[in-house]
Formats: C-alpha cells, structure tokens, sequence
C-alpha cells in the first residue's frame, strides 16, 4: 500500500512538473529532461510511468482538463437558477482566473496552436475537451434561449463554440501584448455582446 502512494507520487511529481513547464515553455521547447529535473527525478521513473513525451503531453491536457471541470462544477454559479446568469457568471469565472498571479493561459489553447499539424493523438485530445467544454456552454444556452424565448436563428452551438474562441484568442492577444487585461476586456465585450443577443 506504501509503494502504491509512492508511486502515485512520483507519478504526480511528474505530471506536475510537465502542466507548468508546458504552460511556460510550450509543448516542443519542453525535454524530457526538463520535467525530470524539475520534478527531482530520473529517466528511469519517466519511462516507467510514459511511453514518451506525447504519452505525457496526452496526459497533461486531460489531467489539465479534468481539473479545471471539477474547479467549475464546484464554483457557486452552477447553483443559479436562470441558465443565461450561468454563462455570464462562467464567463466571470474566466475572467477571474486571469487575475491570479501564477496565470499563464489555457494549456489546450497552447497545445493546439503549438502541436495541431505535427502531433494528430495531442490535437484529438485537445478537440475533444474542447468540444466538451463547448457542450457545457451549449446546455445552458438552449435552456436561456428557451426561457427568453429567443426566436433568432442563431445556434447556440456557434454560439459556445464563439465564446471558446473569444476566450482563446483573448488569451493570445494577451500573451502578444504582455498585458492580461486584454483578456479580460475581450470576455467583457463578450458578455455584452451575449446580453444584447437575449435583449438583457
């Protein structure tokens, strides 16, 4: 049982190492032994744990992926009641996120600009979360668009898939210009935008 936490330590150590140089560094200028030294460990416990880089660089955006849902399923917007004030809130959310200090992006938006023609098994990782993510959005959206009763012939999964775009291409513009506070007018632009779409 001791062996079986240790492992998942080391397994762990790794896997953290990789998320914070990856969205430091990027995917490519990231080695191997990079993660290993920042991690304190050797290549012998890399290989026992990942076939190789794109094993771990699979593995990073899920772990990535499934951290920042279970951050947003227990985030106290998920308890209002009217679905429109769901999205704007999660749209508040990203916007918070951008505040933190240690902010650095969004390693699936990272990987995907970075990896989508040289790296097919990454790409279909960060598609599929993304497509997941875009869902999410859509659910509430046709819920909102129900309740105001929104006879435009919008699609509520352009829509999703507008703000994924809003967002991702906020945080590029970010990075290019060194300021996040350009992220965060890009997503309140979005929100008044989203607002005027139901006549709020």
């Amino acid at each position: 049982m001791r062996k079986a936490r240790t492992d998942s330590r080391t397994r762990q150590r790794l896997l953290d190492a990789a998320q914070d140089l990856m969205l430091t560094k990027g995917y490519t200028a990231t080695s191997v032994d990079d993660v290993c030294e920042a991690a304190g460990l050797t290549k012998g416990s890399f290989f026992h744990y990942f076939k190789g880089k794109e094993h771990l660089g699979s593995l990073v955006v899920e772990r990535y992926y499934a951290a920042s849902q279970e951050m947003s399923r227990a985030a106290s917007y998920h308890r209002k009641k009217d679905p429109l004030d769901r999205v704007l809130a999660h749209v508040d959310c990203f916007i918070e996120a951008s505040r933190d200090p240690v902010w650095k992006g969004c390693l699936l938006g990272t990987f995907v600009q970075e990896l989508s023609q040289t790296h097919p098994q990454i790409r279909a990782v960060c598609a599929a979360c993304l497509s997941d993510l875009a869902k999410s959005f859509k659910l509430d959206l046709d819920a909102a668009k129900k309740k105001y009763k929104v006879r435009a012939r919008w699609s509520t999964q352009s829509l999703a898939e507008h703000l994924i775009a809003v967002a991702q291409g906020g945080v590029i513009l970010a990075k290019a210009k060194q300021d996040r506070k350009v992220f965060e007018t890009s997503l309140l632009h979005f929100k008044e935008y989203l607002k005027r779409l139901f006549e709020m």
